[in-house]
């Protein structure tokens, strides 16, 4: 049993490594399409920054620990870990070799549900649908931390891209009008050399938030894992070398330092590892981006994501980045963006959490067949 939760927690890392190169690719499209940096330098920032996201909290860990699943109705064994895991990481795989910017967040949750629906033998109640406790952003469940999420994150992020835009546009005009200096510096010319600059900020903080949401799932499903190894007794047979599996608190929300600090470096190694056909679906064919529309993108996305996370909601990168980037194209000229690309690209999300979950649920049953759970 005890290789088997190993097992897992390398299946775990290992999605997280796919995140970071399919993810980041999301991340980083718009800097890299507008030339500011090359992918090279985008994918070393996004790593970095990546990294410092994934230490700066544990709401939405908690969230995919204790939040989406009913333990009192499923037992959350290693098996319906690895499935779900399982699930995302062939929905994640198959995405990319397609070079479709799917959600891998939503992946992850597919194939938990799906996994857990199985190991439930088809009781729907094994699913935590809607937990209300007054405080919205303290609920819990699926119609709180995903399904209103879903629907939510690429609305904001559209209309931010496009508030955004405004707003920029209005400056700049506004700087026209002024005459002298400000006239100048209102030329494109120097539009885009200032946002050429401003856009590696902006592209710092878009990795930062999609490290501070996203690699916090997999340091859920870790957490999940082992406080149900512990449960069932599977870490009573662990040598003296690994008493960190040891959960280091008292539940499932308590999320130890050294899983923190894991997918943190694996998600930043998945980053430099890089996935340049979901940039090039982003960046280059959706909609023509310039610098100071990559700015107004990722900084949307970016703020989507952050806020997200503080509520513990799992949002995906894939969906704020898309919509953002599609708000900004919108806001420049609606008949510039192109609905076959926009039309791929919804229907993999709408393809995602039942896919990754059929595959997971399937997984888990050919485990039971084969008499391995």
């Amino acid at each position: 049993m005890l290789t088997l939760v190993l097992v897992v927690v390398f299946a775990a890392f290992v999605f997280e490594f796919i995140n970071g190169f399919h993810d980041t690719a999301n991340s980083i499209a718009t800097v890299v399409a507008t030339k500011v940096l090359s992918p090279g330098q985008a994918v070393m920032l996004a790593a970095l920054m990546n990294l410092i996201g994934a230490l700066t909290g544990t709401a939405v860990a908690k969230t995919i620990a204790s939040g989406l699943i009913d333990t009192d109705v499923v037992v959350v064994t290693s098996q319906v870990i690895l499935c779900a895991l399982g699930g995302g990481i062939i929905w994640n795989l198959i995405t990319w070799w397609k070079g479709l910017p799917s959600s891998s967040s939503h992946a992850l949750i597919g194939g938990l549900c799906g996994a857990a629906l199985a190991a439930a033998h088809n009781d729907w109640d094994a699913l935590i649908w809607s937990e209300a406790v007054g405080d919205w952003a303290k609920n819990k469940g699926l119609l709180w931390k995903v399904v209103l999420p879903m629907i939510t994150s690429p609305l904001a992020g559209f209309l931010l891209g496009i508030g955004v835009m405004v707003v920029l546009w209005a400056i700049i005009a506004g700087m026209a009008r002024a005459g002298g200096v400000l006239a100048r510096l209102a030329r494109p010319r120097w539009v885009n050399a200032f946002f050429g600059k401003a856009q590696m900020f902006s592209a710092a903080y878009m990795g930062y938030a999609h490290g501070h949401n996203d690699a916090q799932k997999t340091m859920g499903i870790i957490a999940l894992t082992l406080f149900g190894a512990e449960a069932t007794g599977a870490l009573d047979e662990a040598p003296a070398w690994l008493a960190f599996l040891h959960p280091a608190g008292a539940g499932e929300q308590d999320i130890a330092m050294w899983i923190v600090l894991s997918c943190a470096v694996v998600m930043a190694a998945g980053t430099a590892f890089g996935g340049w056909k979901i940039i090039k679906t982003l960046g280059h064919k959706m909609v023509k981006l310039h610098p100071i529309d990559g700015f107004a993108a990722e900084t949307s996305s970016a703020t989507v994501l952050t806020i997200a996370a503080h509520f513990g909601m799992p949002v995906s990168t894939t969906h704020s980045i898309s919509t953002a980037i599609m708000g900004v194209g919108f806001a420049k000229n609606p008949r510039a963006l192109k609905l076959v690309v926009i039309e791929r690209i919804v229907w993999a999300w709408i393809l995602t959490i039942p896919a990754a979950g059929g595959i997971a649920y399937g997984m888990l049953r050919l485990f039971e067949l084969l008499g391995w759970a």
